[in-house]
C-alpha cells in the first residue's frame, strides 16, 4: 500500500476517473501524453488513487458513437509513470478475459506498481460492446462473472487453483512469480442487484456504489449491503464502500464534454472546494471510505482546482 501521512486527518479517500474516453478531454480525446500528465498532475495534487473505466465503446440511439482507450493498458502505463497513488478500475468486466490469463496480468500490474492497484470487477453494464468485440455472453454474463470472481479471487489469494466448470476448464495452474502482495490486491465490485450483491458479500474486500449524486441516494441503497453480508454470515463492518460522483467545475459551461458525462450536468456536485469538500465529508458521515470523482472539465486546469478541496478535507 502506498505510504500515508500520519498527520493528514482527511476523513475520505479520493480518487480521480481519467478521461480515456473519446471526446471526453477538453473536447478531444486524450492521448498517453495527456493522461500521463494528468495522473502525475493528480499525484501531485494530493489524489489517493486513479482509476480508469473499463469499456472498449459506447454506442446508444442517436448519438455518435465514442470510444474508449483499453484500460488494462493503460494501467500497466500508470503503474510505470506514478509513485504513490493507488491505481483501480472502475470496473473490470470479466467475461471479456479468460479468468487465469487475467490474473497473471494483475499481478504483473501489481509488480510494476509496487502493490498499488484496487482490482475492480464487474459483469459488464453496456451490451453493444459484447457484440462488437466478438462476446456472445451478455445474456451470460452473471453467471460467467460468478465463475470468472471465484477463479480470480482463489488465484489471487492463494496463487494455484484446479478448476472444472460451466464456462472455464484450468487445470494445474499457478501463479509465479507473484507480486508484492502475497495474497494479491483487494478486490472492489460495482453492484445494485441481489444476485450481484451475494458475490459481493462472498468476495469483494470493497463495494462500489456507483453514480449515487447525493448522500440521500446512497442512504437508500447502503442497506443492501448489509442485507447482503448478514445473508452471507459476514460482519457489513468488514467491507468497505466507495462511490463513484461527478463534480462540475466554475467554468464547465465553457466546455463542451463529452455526449456521456455532459448528461450528467443537471446533477452534479457544485460549488467552491469548501462547498464540495464539505459534500464529501457529508459521505464519508454515511460511511464511504472513497471516492472516486469525475471532474468536467477534466483537466490539468481542473485537477489544480480540485487541489484545494483535498487540502480543505485535509484540515479536518
Amino acid at each position: 500500500m502506498p505510504d500515508r501521512d500520519p498527520a493528514r486527518r482527511r476523513p475520505v479517500q479520493v480518487g480521480l476517473l481519467l478521461p480515456h474516453l473519446e471526446g471526453s478531454y477538453l473536447g478531444g480525446t486524450a492521448r498517453w501524453a495527456d493522461l500521463a500528465a494528468l495522473a502525475i498532475a493528480a499525484e501531485d495534487a494530493g489524489f489517493d488513487s486513479l482509476w480508469l473505466a473499463d469499456h472498449l465503446l459506447y454506442r446508444f440511439p442517436d448519438t455518435p458513437q465514442l470510444g474508449v482507450t483499453e484500460c488494462w493498458s493503460l494501467m500497466a502505463a500508470l503503474a510505470a509513470v506514478t509513485r504513490r497513488v493507488e491505481l483501480g478500475t472502475l470496473v473490470t468486466v470479466t467475461p471479456w478475459r479468460n479468468p487465469a490469463m487475467f490474473a497473471k496480468a494483475v499481478d504483473a500490474v501489481e509488480e510494476i506498481s509496487g502493490g498499488r492497484v484496487i482490482l475492480g470487477l464487474g459483469a459488464g453494464s453496456h451490451g453493444p460492446e459484447f457484440p462488437a468485440f466478438g462476446y456472445d455472453s451478455w445474456e451470460h454474463r452473471v453467471s460467467r462473472f460468478e465463475e470468472e470472481i471465484g477463479i480470480i479471487h482463489t488465484l489471487l489469494r492463494t496463487g494455484r487453483i484446479d478448476h472444472q466448470g460451466r464456462f472455464h476448464t484450468i487445470r494445474d495452474c499457478e501463479l509465479r512469480p507473484r507480486g508484492p502482495r502475497p495474497e494479491g490486491p483487494p478486490i472492489m465490485v460495482g453492484a445494485l442487484r441481489p444476485r450481484m450483491l451475494r458475490l459481493v458479500a462472498a468476495y469483494a474486500d470493497e463495494w462500489n456504489i456507483p453514480w449515487r449524486q447525493s448522500v440521500e441516494e446512497l442512504a437508500e441503497v447502503s442497506p443492501r449491503g448489509d442485507e447482503a453480508c448478514a445473508a452471507a454470515g459476514r460482519d457489513p463492518a468488514t467491507l468497505r464502500r466507495s462511490a463513484a460522483l461527478q463534480v462540475d467545475l466554475p467554468d464547465v459551461a465553457s466546455h463542451p464534454g463529452s455526449e456521456l458525462y455532459r448528461s450528467g450536468r443537471g446533477r452534479a456536485i457544485r460549488g467552491e472546494p469548501t462547498q464540495v469538500a464539505e459534500t464529501l465529508r457529508g459521505y464519508a458521515a454515511a460511511g464511504v471510505s472513497h471516492i472516486q470523482v469525475w471532474l468536467d472539465p477534466s483537466s490539468v486546469a481542473g485537477i489544480e482546482w480540485f487541489a484545494d478541496v483535498l487540502a480543505d478535507l485535509d484540515r479536518g
